[in-house]
């Protein structure tokens, strides 16, 4: 049995906490459900194709009316009839009678068959065919692609184009999904200052929150930036305790240790439970997990790449478990692109 890395383990004790697919669900139309995570499975309201129709042009013809059919001894049929794709109804041909089809069109189940137009001959309001046709030739079955009652998308599967093609291809104009989560994010550090200040020298610029807001909305939650917080444990934990109100998911960057202090363990075990106080991984003391009123803490170091790694491995998580989705636990990126670190 191969053994769990740290990491992993990390991963596992942090999301056991959270509930799976909490978010409550909410109905949205179809031209609104790009990259949602379906709350509740699609199934089918319908066969599809809803009815047999022809997936060429040429002739329906009774197949029965076709046995004996040869170079020698050609049948022939009277055109008495023709169906056009959009047409709510087809004559139903007896021996020796023949509808004109077009691709798409609505036409009877076998024991009907279609030839095509180079198997034919036509002479005026007349065809004849020189082989025999068995029943359903091109002819495409109501319900051969899905039937009516089918499950055609699971819960927690997550929405793109096809997905909605498909769904569309139904009738449905709605769907029922997970309401993306509203993630909380804190930057912190008195040296830290809005990216949108004037530079001034011993700050740094909060690109933090810009960038932690944006991988949130990749990952299918609403970003609530809640700004830059100094280093005032009492005032941060406050701050922490009002986000939690509206919020579903705290995200906060920098801050692990502040003067000596665990500041950021320390303050979530103000505000809830810690799960995880630092992974035994490269640059892994900065990942600490908790959770407060059953709403996820991921707090990640304050250095740029490494707080999106940290987001990555464990944001992520947080929020496919949110949603309810389909998803394995994300990897580390950096062990894809080099190999696992001591």
């Amino acid at each position: 049995m191969t053994e769990k890395s740290p990491l992993k383990e990390a991963q596992e004790t942090f999301i056991k906490a959270l509930d799976f697919r909490s978010q409550p669900a909410e109905q949205r139309s179809l031209v609104d459900a790009l990259a949602c995570t379906l709350h509740e499975s699609v199934t089918a309201p319908m066969d599809t194709p809803p009815y047999p129709r022809s997936i060429v042009e040429g002739y329906l013809i009774d197949s029965s009316a076709s046995k004996g059919a040869s170079e020698e001894q050609p049948v022939s049929f009277d055109i008495v009839g023709s169906v056009k794709p959009g047409d709510s109804e087809c004559p139903t041909p007896t021996a020796g009678q023949a509808i004109e089809v077009a691709t798409g069109s609505l036409v009877p189940a076998a024991p009907y068959a279609i030839a095509r137009m180079w198997e034919i001959e036509k002479s005026g309001n007349s065809i004849s065919i020189k082989r025999p046709f068995p029943p359903g030739f091109f002819i495409e079955e109501q319900g051969c692609d899905i039937k009516k009652g089918s499950e055609i998308l699971t819960a927690g599967s997550q929405l793109d184009s096809k997905a909605i093609g498909d769904i569309a291809s139904l009738g449905i104009s709605n769907v029922s999904v997970s309401t993306p989560p509203r993630v909380a994010i804190f930057a912190s550090g008195d040296e830290v200052i809005p990216h949108t200040d004037s530079f001034r020298m011993g700050a740094i610029f909060d690109c933090n929150t810009p960038m932690l807001s944006a991988a949130v909305k990749e990952a299918g939650g609403i970003p609530l930036p809640q700004g830059i917080k100094s280093d005032d444990f009492e005032a941060f934990v406050s701050d922490v305790k009002t986000a939690l109100v509206e919020a579903d998911m705290i995200v906060i960057a920098g801050g692990t240790a502040v003067g000596g202090r665990d500041f950021v363990s320390d303050l979530i075990r103000e505000v809830g439970e810690l799960l995880v106080d630092g992974v035994p991984m490269r640059s892994g003391r900065p990942l600490i997990m908790g959770v407060a009123q059953g709403k996820p803490i991921v707090c990640v170091a304050g250095h740029p790449p490494e707080a999106l790694r940290g987001f990555e491995i464990f944001g992520v998580a947080a929020i496919n478990h949110l949603l309810g989705k389909n998803a394995d636990l994300p990897t580390d990126p950096n062990e894809q692109k080099s190999g696992p670190q001591g």
